[in-house]
């Protein structure tokens, strides 16, 4: 039977402040009794340590307690929480194909044919499910106590049209035959197609779609194709317009002559693009040139093909330009924008702007159900006032949800914002002098030719270094 040792005279136990670390410590009092570990763990329990204990330094305490005199020693530690899974949306094969990229052939050309293939879904089909997120593992101090875990964080269906969910919010289907399509903010629609086979021309006249237009010609100066879905162009486009609430995918090239506009709320996909105008709420994406056109992304301009040639106009980008030829040995003016969106910060002025109305009116509503509420418990509550205030609690659920949603998107733009000093330029082979690169409110102009750079903010300056 071991001695019995007053570990309590030289032993001295002590806590940090979120108990998640425990200390032990010889005092001056040590009169070089020997002990074993049995003895200290049962000593380091009695004094509440019970989770966590460092098994491997109390055998060195017991071998060498005059080495650990004085000093505060880890003895035992907790353990953390580990936060839930965040929740996801699984989409279909069919949806997650649908961003392939088309195939770039080694003259720079691009084999569209995948990017035709067209997602169709039937009425009934599952599209997506939602992913719960997980409540985490909780974790636990020194002395027992669990430490509650951060739950992940939820996701929620972004609905557009022809598509519908079950009663658990749990998973997507379609409501039509038809094809899948994302449109602005991510909302999964289930568009009915319209084809054309041949040219928009006057055999053809205006389209006005909802849903998506495949075109299989072109589309020739002075028509107009509008689509709630997307807008696939099998051939080439002229001056004309072109409006798509989801993309547009151009496989012939636009040739506009500075006449019409494409216009897309998600991405625009071309070969080419010479004297166009192009604007697309996240991408453009062309595989052989820009020239003397304007385009406008919320996110990156991509001109990377084997040619990737931009030269001449306004190309401006939420985030990124890149090419592999930006300007030419003629020096034309090329202007290379990134990091601001005017329309964002348009859209965020008229975003307070309403949810400063909405707080306003919450602030009514619920002041006048207050009064009703006083009426009801004293009984006078009338059948008029009794309509009044079931419409008023529907008013004030609408007007929160709408609040909840405004904040969300104020929270998104915001964050766009702040993020300038990650917007670049990135010139993968060569920049000519006569180009003139903005990020946010600085400006470089370019003099000489440099090969393989990228431009970001740094410092109040738009610095250069080298692409990598």
């Amino acid at each position: 039977m071991a001695k019995e040792v007053r570990l309590n005279e030289f032993v001295d136990i002590s806590l940090s402040e979120n108990k998640f670390e425990a200390y032990l410590q010889i005092n001056e009092h040590f009169d070089n009794s020997t002990f074993t570990s049995d003895q200290l763990e049962a000593f380091l329990r009695e004094n509440r340590i019970q989770h966590g204990i460092q098994k491997n330094i109390l055998q060195q305490i017991v071998q060498t307690p005059r080495a650990f005199q004085n000093n505060f020693t880890v003895i035992a530690m907790g353990t953390l929480p580990i936060t839930g899974t965040d929740g996801y949306i699984n989409y279909s094969t069919r949806l997650i194909n649908q961003e392939k990229k088309p195939m770039e052939l080694e003259d720079g050309s691009v084999d569209y044919r995948e990017v035709i293939q067209l997602n169709n879904v039937q009425k009934g089909q599952l599209i997506a499910e939602r992913i719960l997120p997980t409540e985490g593992t909780p974790g636990m101090t020194v002395t027992g106590e669990e430490i509650a875990p951060k739950k992940g964080k939820e996701v929620r269906f972004k609905i557009g049209k022809n598509v519908v969910v079950d009663a658990e919010q749990k998973a997507m289907y379609a409501a039509i035959d038809g094809l899948i399509a994302k449109t602005d903010k991510d909302k999964v629609n289930v568009f009915p197609v319209y084809e054309v086979n041949g040219d928009v021309d006057y055999n053809i006249g205006n389209i006005d779609f909802i849903g998506t237009v495949v075109i299989r010609g072109n589309v020739l100066n002075g028509f107009r194709v509008r689509a709630s879905g997307d807008i696939r162009v099998i051939g080439g486009v002229e001056g004309a317009e072109l409006d798509a609430d989801g993309s547009i995918e151009i496989t012939g090239g636009i040739i506009a002559g500075n006449k019409g506009s494409v216009r897309a709320k998600v991405n625009v996909k071309s070969s080419f693009i010479q004297d166009g105008n192009v604007f697309a709420g996240n991408d453009v994406i062309v595989s052989q040139s820009i020239m003397h056109s304007s385009i406008r992304a919320g996110k990156n301009v991509i001109c990377a093909g084997t040619k990737g040639l931009i030269v001449g106009g306004l190309i401006q980008a939420g985030e990124r330009v890149a090419a592999r030829t930006i300007g030419n040995t003629m020096s034309t003016a090329t202007v290379i924008e990134v990091g601001v969106l005017p329309e964002l910060r348009n859209e965020l002025l008229e975003l307070r702007t309403h949810l400063r109305g909405l707080i306003e009116n919450l602030d009514k509503t619920e002041k006048a159900l207050t009064l009703l509420d006083q009426l009801a418990s004293s009984g006078q509550l009338t059948p008029d006032r009794l309509a009044m205030r079931v419409k008023l609690t529907s008013t004030k659920k609408q007007n929160k949800q709408e609040q909840y949603e405004i904040r969300d998107r104020i929270l998104e733009i915001e964050k766009t914002l702040e993020d300038t000093n990650a917007a670049r330029v990135d010139v993968m082979k060569t920049i000519y002098g006569g180009a003139k690169i903005v990020i946010g409110r600085y400006t470089r102009f370019m003099k000489e030719p440099v090969e393989r750079i990228s431009f970001r903010l740094a410092d109040g300056d738009v610095s250069m270094s080298p692409y990598i």
